[in-house]
């Protein structure tokens, strides 16, 4: 596809999105962002704001398979990546595959189940495979992990570890709606739910299309000297234990890739850089002192103000 044509496929992809998730642009961008990135979206916010419809609406758009993972302390590694059983007929082991074999995967609560069963997510983020008895099994491409949990609640859960968080690109909120987009979900939501009806606008190849060219966008030397300056930020700010790593640079980087592509552009601005550096950030840093539950406000507003200090290039 030309460039034009590759604009106007994420541009429908867009509206179809927010043709259901309504009133909430930036959360529509930011699910985009991650998926053209190639990366993963954890959603923290209170239960009933639309985490799970943003999962069903991406999935149908792109005409991929949705799977929901509903996260318990009782849940199994082999719950999600899938087990071998014997073939009595063959007389050999055969490998059923587990729900994470999906092009979206919403792994709900995701803070309910425990480190072993967290952990069975990490080779698939990280590697696009899951390996089970000796064997490695390759995901299907595209595919995003899309995980949602309440910060408020802690009894019962288990918090995520550090090198969990990390392999998520972004960390957003919802948030609930104005009144107005509130009454417009009442309408719309009397004979049913719209999401169910959403037709797809785009196939997995031409996501998959979609990405290459996202990881193609021109970055000049001074915007990543400028990324690299707020990332040198967070690791000397006397207010964090620890700053960025590298990973948590390059995901910077490709999500204002990303985030340009969506602005019709082939080349990264600094605003890209800026807008992103919360979202993206704030989950990969340990600020002194927090205390839990406040983490996550706490540590965007200073990740925000480490950004507001550094020279932008002209």
């Amino acid at each position: 596809m030309s460039r034009e044509e590759l604009h106007q496929r994420v541009s429908d992809l867009e509206a179809n999105i927010s043709s259901v998730v309504l009133g909430k642009p930036e959360v529509v961008r930011f699910c985009l962002v991650a998926l053209l990135s190639g990366e993963h979206l954890l959603l923290e916010d209170v239960p009933g704001v639309g985490k799970t419809l943003v999962g069903k609406a991406l999935a149908r758009s792109i005409h991929g398979r949705f799977c929901r993972l509903q996260f318990t302390p009782d849940l199994l590694p082999s719950d999600i990546v899938g087990s071998s059983v014997y073939d009595s007929q063959r007389r050999e082991f055969t490998f059923n595959a587990g729900p994470i074999f999906a092009n979206v995967v919403l792994a709900d609560e995701i803070n309910r189940a425990p480190p072993r069963t967290q952990s069975a997510l990490l080779e698939a983020m990280s590697d696009r495979q899951v390996s089970a008895d000796g064997q490695t099994h390759p995901l299907p491409q595209p595919f995003i992990v899309i995980a949602t949990q309440n910060p408020y609640e802690y009894e019962g859960t288990y918090p995520l570890p550090e090198s969990q968080l990390d392999r998520f690109l972004l960390r957003i909120s919802i948030g609930y709606p104005d009144r107005e987009h509130e009454r417009q979900v009442l309408q719309t939501h009397r004979d049913g739910e719209p999401v169910e009806r959403l037709e797809a606008v785009v196939t997995e190849e031409q996501v998959l299309e979609l990405q290459r060219a996202v990881s193609s966008v021109r970055f000049d030397d001074a915007v990543s000297e400028y990324l690299l300056d707020i990332v040198e930020s967070t690791r000397e700010s006397d207010e964090l234990h620890v700053g960025v790593s590298t990973r948590g640079a390059l995901n910077l980087y490709r999500a204002a890739q990303a985030a340009a592509f969506l602005d019709g552009r082939d080349f990264v601005v600094p605003d890209d850089v800026k807008q992103l550096a919360p979202a993206v950030l704030s989950h990969r840093v340990i600020p002194k002192g927090y205390v839990q539950g406040t983490r996550a406000r706490e540590t965007e507003q200073l990740i925000q103000q480490l950004v507001e200090q550094v020279p932008v290039p002209v």
